[in-house]
């Protein structure tokens, strides 16, 4: 869930500490970290809530970012009591998959503020054809807005067509 952060703190230069539960041996907490993300943590086997706690209890004294993703809320997640009640301190968000008119609306809501039309003969053939998870639609999206740009044309289907064909 947290990959993507990650991804992007890292692309412009900044350290963070990475904790997931397939960290098999985690480095020791470094002061220089811009942020702490422990992705997955309702996974976390003993040794790597040790580390989430030390990782957590330095970045609290070092007033560096932590944030952490699990399938539950902290409150439930089965991990140690120090850990979990840390973990809980700080802003709980729930997160939903969008349904298909939250993806249109979000879709077009981009579109819209890269001064495309996204028409409804376009959007449902991107959620056809495509992967319909958001994140792969923005990335496409992404592609379309550059190919559009490069060839001069408007997104229709025949433009998607040929973007695809010269990849």
């Amino acid at each position: 869930m947290l990959q993507a952060l990650r991804n992007r703190l890292q692309s412009q230069g900044e350290q963070v500490g990475w904790l997931d539960a397939n960290t098999q041996t985690p480095v020791d907490f470094d002061p220089a970290w811009t942020a702490v993300l422990m992705d997955d943590a309702h996974a976390f086997n003993a040794d790597q809530q040790q580390t989430a706690f030390n990782w957590f209890v330095n970045a609290q004294t070092q007033q560096i970012a932590v944030l952490a993703a699990g399938v539950l809320p902290p409150a439930d997640l089965k991990l140690r009591d120090d850990l979990r009640t840390r973990l809980g301190w700080g802003h709980v968000f729930a997160l939903h998959a969008l349904n298909e008119p939250e993806r249109r609306a979000v879709l077009r809501a981009s579109a819209h503020s890269r001064g495309l039309v996204l028409s409804d003969e376009v959007m449902d053939f991107m959620l056809t054809r495509f992967s319909r998870d958001l994140g792969s639609l923005m990335a496409l999206l992404n592609l379309m807005d550059g190919y559009a740009l490069q060839t001069q044309r408007a997104i229709t289907i025949p433009l998607i067509k040929t973007m695809m064909d010269n990849m």
